[in-house]
């Protein structure tokens, strides 16, 4: 299948690593020209390395910008213009009690998973719509329908994501440009792996069962039975920035395994 990304810059928050450098990734693959970003000088260099040596000619940059702050986002407005694709995909995360969760967490938080995405949706999706193409693609996660008690600051983010994606969407219309959201569920990324691997060194069990063990507990409505590979969600990403996926606009996706029961 021809997905006709060729040359197509995009722009992948929050991408050295996880889903975001399995996107990277996905789309390097394609031929796109992709703009890596983390916070750290060190991690965005190992990761350009890495995208370099897995696709010889890959066109790749990389950008260390906390885009949370005001500087981050002007180092990012000063060295990427126009993009084609815009991924919004940085995001934090904690496990905390909602009654130990305090202001400073939620703006945190809140700044981080939705913030970032208004902002570089505000600077970018203008001339998407004067250059008559464009994606914007934000990764929420099935903690946006289904919000986890043990974070809920994180999940009320997610949710946000969904329903700022929609309505961006609405100011598309006719325009060649598409705002959607991807919903994963449990994936294996490297932080994932490190927790299973925690858990089993504990345990004194294999990795492979305590993933198994974990999933029938914590995600009991699972029909994949277990964690989605980071690429199997970077697949669902890569389809939609590609021009093939033109009718979809405004959806929110799910690549959640299964886990959220209800008809949506």
């Amino acid at each position: 299948m021809n997905t006709d990304l060729q040359n197509k810059k995009a722009l992948i928050t929050g991408s050295t690593a996880g889903i975001g450098f399995g996107i990277a990734c996905g789309l390097a693959r394609e031929r796109a020209q992709v703009i890596l970003n983390g916070r750290s000088p060190s991690g965005v260099s190992k990761a350009v390395g890495q995208l370099r040596s897995t696709f010889p000619g890959a066109q790749v940059e990389g950008i260390a910008a906390d885009l949370a702050s005001p500087s981050g986002l002007k180092e990012i407005a000063k060295r990427v213009g126009h993009v084609d694709i815009l991924v919004n995909n940085v995001g934090t995360f904690e496990a905390k009690d909602f009654l130990d969760i305090t202001d400073r967490d939620w703006q945190e938080v809140l700044d981080v998973n939705l913030m970032t995405g208004v902002r570089l949706s505000r600077m970018y999706l203008a001339k998407m719509l004067e250059a008559g193409w464009g994606r914007i693609i934000f990764i929420s996660s099935e903690s946006g329908i289904q919000t986890p008690g043990q974070m809920i600051h994180y999940g009320v983010s997610k949710t946000a994501q969904l329903a700022l994606a929609r309505g961006l969407s609405t100011m598309t219309a006719g325009s060649g440009v598409t705002v959607n959201s991807v919903l994963p569920g449990p994936t294996m990324s490297e932080g994932a792996r490190q927790f299973l691997s925690g858990l089993a060194t504990r345990q004194q069990l294999p990795v492979k069962q305590v993933e198994q063990e974990f999933i029938e507990k914590t995600y009991p409505a699972s029909l994949l039975k277990r964690f989605a590979t980071v690429e199997e969600v970077a697949n669902l990403v890569t389809y939609l920035s590609s021009p093939l996926s033109a009718a979809t606009n405004g959806a929110a996706l799910r690549v959640d395994g299964g886990v959220i029961p209800t008809i949506l």
